[in-house]
C-alpha cells in the first residue's frame, strides 16, 4: 500500500461516516498509520469534503506537520500519543455517534449483548468528560487505548482503533449498535449481558476467527 492508496482508503471511511450519520458538520476525525507517518483529517472540515490531497501527514516520532496550508484536526495529539503508545494500531476513527452519547449521558460500562459486539469489538471501556482538543483528553484516551479497541468519551463520543480503517471503521458502527439496542432494551426491562462464558464461545469460534481475519486484510 501507498501513501496514495491510504489517502483515498481515509476518503472512503469519512465518508462512509458522515453518510450513517455517525458524525455531523465539521465533528469527529479519522487518521491512519503509514511509513511511520499518520494522515489525519484537517480541521475545519466536514469528513465527506476532504480531498485526497488534503490529509495532513504528522511525523509519529517527531510530531512534525508537513506543510500544506491547512492543520490538523485539532485533536491531533489524541492520535499521536494513540500511535506513539501501540504499534498495533494502523487506524482511529473518533465519531460522534448520537446513541454513544446519549449511552454516556446516563451509564459508563456498555454490556456485551450479542454475537457482533463480542467477536468483532469485545469490551468498551469509558473516559469520564474531558474538555476536547487538550492534552488533558489525549492523556485519558491514551491511558485506556492497549485496555481495549473501543473508548466512549463522556458528554462527547467515541473512538475506535483497529488496525486497519475497515476494522476501526466497522467497531464504530457495531458500538453505536451496541449502544442504541442497549437504551431500547432499559425502556423495558434490565438488558440480558451475555455471560463471560457466552462470550469466550464466540470469541472461540473458527468462523469468527476467519471472519476477523478477514476484516483485517481487506479495504
Amino acid at each position: 500500500m501507498s501513501s496514495t492508496e491510504i489517502r483515498n482508503e481515509l476518503c472512503k471511511y469519512a465518508r462512509k461516516t458522515v453518510a450513517n450519520k455517525l458524525v455531523v458538520g465539521p465533528g469527529g476525525n479519522i487518521s491512519a498509520r503509514f511509513d511511520g507517518k499518520m494522515y489525519l483529517s484537517p480541521s475545519g472540515f466536514a469528513l465527506d469534503e476532504v480531498e485526497p490531497h488534503q490529509w495532513v501527514e504528522v511525523d509519529i516520532e517527531t510530531g512534525a506537520i508537513t506543510d500544506i496550508g491547512l492543520r490538523p484536526s485539532s485533536e491531533v495529539l489524541m492520535h499521536l500519543y494513540a500511535y506513539r503508545a501501540n504499534p498495533d494500531i494502523g487506524a482511529i476513527v473518533h465519531t460522534h455517534p448520537p446513541y454513544c452519547i446519549a449511552f454516556t449521558l446516563v451509564e459508563r460500562e456498555l454490556p456485551i449483548m450479542f454475537p457482533d459486539q463480542a467477536a468483532l469489538v469485545g469490551k468498551t471501556v469509558y473516559v469520564p468528560y474531558v474538555l476536547p482538543t487538550t492534552d488533558k483528553l489525549a492523556d485519558a484516551y491514551v491511558a485506556k487505548v492497549n485496555e481495549a479497541s473501543s473508548v466512549l468519551l463522556g458528554n462527547h463520543g467515541l473512538v475506535t482503533s483497529g488496525r486497519n480503517l475497515r476494522e476501526a471503521y466497522y467497531r464504530t458502527e457495531v458500538v453505536e449498535e451496541s449502544a442504541k439496542i442497549y437504551l431500547i432494551a432499559t425502556a423495558i426491562r434490565e438488558p440480558k449481558a451475555l455471560t463471560k462464558e457466552e462470550f469466550e464461545e464466540i470469541a472461540s469460534l473458527e468462523s469468527e476467527a476467519y471472519r476477523i481475519e478477514l476484516l483485517q486484510k481487506m479495504k
